[in-house]
């Protein structure tokens, strides 16, 4: 299966959360694909770089929303009138979640329901992808697959599980694929990629640490983490809709996506990686870090992402580190995006190509 440009070729596509990393990236794929694109989003934040110099207020339709206004979410989707929805927007930061945990359970659950509920009523709604996290799970051994029991112990894991549950139950009681909705879950691994500047997030933290001249401050070298380029998840996300809309009953109900390495690789193997791809740098442990909420080990099974949409990332960890010092270095030294739609179309042609050399797909960072 393949990113179908018909599919979205004047598709009207609603994606909260359009003004955050993950949603800004998504945004512009589904620009490059044709679609008619509207944003539901609080005003750009740590990503406004991006969003600025893509300028995408001006090129899609923005709408400066709080998902904790019922009323409002429901005003914008009524004039929108998607057929195609993607749910990204959330607080998506653990340790602002700690620090705000009324805030993260309203924006990322009650937010959820807020959506789904204004999306009863859309005639010509055909799919719905609400992106979770591969936090979604209780902690276990292994690699997490779909079934496993969902848990969460800090409130952004948490809200994103009870996020969920109320996708379960919408699936079953209200946007059901007997009426002809497609509606899943997405849990996407680690995403990295260029224009994330949200704090507590490795390689923002590092890139900032980099451009400072200063060594990078790691808190926990040794956890591991599935990380992935953000083109390879939003693929991911543009694959499950295709197949939601196209066959709503036999499409399951949620789906990881996640890089097949095993064990992933440790926090300190990225850094290292890109210290070699910015061309130098160091990186040290901070001082006392030592017990944290953050759990040591995460990796996901994404069997049921290739087995029913022929996913896998088509970026390995080297490739996916290059491309993003590629596209930082392109923005903070000379304010330029353009890398965001160069690479978005050389991601497109490795999927026409998928047996391409690798070193085909490189950049000079």
């Amino acid at each position: 299966m393949r990113v179908d440009p018909a599919f979205w070729l004047h598709r009207r596509v609603l994606v909260t959360g359009h003004t955050g990393f993950k949603g800004i990236w998504l945004s512009a794929r589904l620009l490059v694909l044709g679609a008619e694109v509207a944003g539901l989003a609080r005003e750009p934040d740590h990503a406004r770089p991006l969003f600025d110099a893509l300028d995408l207020a001006r090129r899609l339709d923005h709408h400066p929303v709080d998902l904790r206004d019922a009323e409002a979410v429901r005003r914008i989707v009524r004039r929108v009138r998607p057929e195609i929805v993607f749910h990204l927007a959330a607080q998506p930061l653990v340790l602002e979640g700690l620090r705000r945990p009324v805030e993260t359970f309203a924006t990322n659950l009650l937010g959820t329901v807020h959506l789904l509920e204004a999306l009863r009523d859309e005639p010509d709604l055909r799919a719905v992808v609400v992106a979770t996290s591969d936090k979604v799970y209780r902690e276990g051994a292994g690699r997490r697959r779909e079934e496993d029991p969902l848990g969460g112990d800090d409130p952004y894991s948490a809200s994103k599980a009870a996020a969920e549950l109320a996708v379960a139950c919408w699936r079953r009681c209200y946007l059901t694929p007997e009426d002809g909705v497609g509606l899943a879950t997405a849990r996407a691994g680690n995403v990295v990629g260029a224009g994330d500047f949200a704090p507590h997030r490795l390689v923002p933290d590092a890139v900032r640490a980099l451009v400072r001249g200063e060594p990078v401050v790691l808190r926990h070298p040794g956890h591991r983490r599935p990380w992935q380029h953000v083109l390879d998840a939003v693929r991911g996300y543009l694959l499950l809709a295709q197949r939601l809309a196209e066959a709503p009953s036999e499409t399951p109900a949620a789906f990881n996506f996640g890089p097949g390495d095993d064990p992933p690789p440790t926090v300190r193997e990225l850094v290292e990686r890109l210290l070699a791809a910015w061309g130098g740098g160091a990186w040290r442990v901070r001082p006392g870090a030592g017990e944290t909420v953050e759990r040591p080990h995460l990796a996901l099974d994404a069997g049921r992402a290739w087995a029913y949409l022929g996913w896998r990332p088509l970026l390995d960890l080297d490739e996916t580190v290059v491309w993003t010092v590629a596209g930082y270095r392109a923005l903070l030294r000379e304010g330029r995006a353009d890398f965001v739609t160069e690479q978005i179309e050389r991601h497109a042609a490795r999927e026409r190509a998928p047996v391409a050399r690798r070193e085909e797909s490189r950049v000079e960072a």
